[in-house]
């Protein structure tokens, strides 16, 4: 890691259906071998099955999963003094996002549903009623955090 200047952020185009950034940032994510077009069609098929199951516009569910998967709070580890400690620090916006977008990922994959279509197609309907392994893992970090609430002094 170079210690001159931080990496600047390259510009992500948004997708070709809804023209949503953070959609293409989804499918950027999910893409496997650099295999885009597929990686597009499975993303474009399960927002399709969610809305033919809640009459809603599919991005808006989308992104609806995403804020209730985002996680406001985590534990990072601090080395004080010999020991180390899990200290709760406040989350940035672009890492709540790529967290949030990733645990989504995870928790899909994880799904015992036939195809990937399914398993997201579940999985954001899941994370839009606040429940499945995405919000699973949010609270479970938010409790990690709570936990060490008392080592927050250690914050940097």
């Amino acid at each position: 890691m170079s210690r001159r200047h931080a990496a600047e952020k390259r510009e992500i185009l948004p997708d070709a259906k809804f023209c949503d950034r953070v959609l293409s940032k989804f499918m950027n994510n999910l893409m496997i071998d650099g295999k885009k077009s597929i990686a597009e069609t499975i993303v474009y098929n399960a927002l399709d099955r969610v809305e033919a199951k809640i009459k809603r516009a599919p991005v808006e569910v989308f992104h609806e999963a995403l804020e209730n998967i985002k996680p406001a709070v985590e534990v990072r580890s601090r080395r004080v003094g010999g020991a180390t400690y899990q200290v709760p620090v406040e989350v940035r916006p672009e890492r709540r996002e790529a967290l949030a977008i990733r645990w989504l990922i995870s928790a899909s994959r994880g799904r015992n549903e036939n195809t990937m279509e399914e398993r997201l197609a579940g999985e954001l309907l899941d994370a839009v009623n606040s429940r499945g392994s995405a919000v699973k893992k949010r609270e479970d970090t938010h409790k990690m955090a709570d936990a060490n609430k008392a080592f927050s002094h250690y914050r940097w």
